[in-house]
């Protein structure tokens, strides 16, 4: 039997049906918040729950499951006490490494493909190597968000949409332009930096001399100056 989905209600124990009508909790139901996915596979595993969700924007969230409180006690006391044994301890740490060690190889892998999408020519090779630093320094820790971070593209157009990214922030004014609220606007302006950033970027993999002034160079020393005195 499917869960019910229903999203939040207007009120504490109800909640709103996705055709608007407001239905009461079940008495004896309590609300599990989110955070423990372990305590909530267990809950909707041992029986009847609502789940509750809310979108916003283009995201799902969970607001939490509502099922008997006598469940709830019980599936978190029974998982407490798996938790408070030594092997349980041990798979954690194992689990930790294993996710470690995944992160690193990915780190690594997606530090490559930037250098490779960059392309840039011989000369510029320092300066490759740092944009490629501080782009993969960005978005590729766990839970950023970024596009770095989906597995719905090939490796190589994260790359290339992390790069762009990173540069309407670091080498453009968007961050403070005023973008008229009209739909496609924000998409328009958008994708006029990234031309202007695919621009500046073909000029580097031809070799022109990176001058003084030009906005990536001092986009990457103002970057490796806060890097290095975070550091110090």
């Amino acid at each position: 039997m499917p869960a019910q989905t229903f999203l939040p209600g207007p009120r504490p124990n109800a909640v709103r049906t996705h055709t608007g009508q407001v239905l009461p909790v079940p008495a004896g139901w309590d609300l599990l918040p989110p955070g423990d996915a372990a305590l909530t596979r267990r809950v909707k595993a041992a029986g009847e729950h609502w789940l509750i969700q809310e979108k916003v924007g283009r995201k799902l969230f969970s607001r939490g499951v509502w099922a008997p409180a006598a469940t709830i006690a019980q599936c978190r006391a029974e998982l407490a006490g798996e938790r408070s044994t030594e092997a349980y301890a041990k798979k954690q740490a194992a689990g930790a490494k294993r996710r470690e060690n995944t992160q690193r190889e990915y780190i690594e892998d997606f530090r490559g493909a930037v250098v490779e999408f960059l392309g840039f020519h011989p000369r510029h090779t320092n300066l490759a190597a740092a944009l490629a630093t501080a782009v993969t320094n960005h978005a590729t820790p766990v839970g950023s968000g970024t596009v770095a971070r989906t597995k719905r593209i090939p490796i190589e157009r994260r790359a290339e949409a992390a790069v762009i990214a990173w540069m309407r922030h670091q080498t453009t004014a968007y961050d403070s332009m005023k973008i008229a609220r009209v739909k496609g606007q924000r998409r328009e302006v958008r994708r006029m930096l990234a031309q202007r950033s695919k621009e500046l970027l073909s000029a580097y993999r031809r070799g022109e001399p990176a001058g003084a002034a030009c906005a990536l160079a001092r986009a990457l020393a103002s970057h490796e100056s806060v890097t290095g005195e975070a550091q110090a």
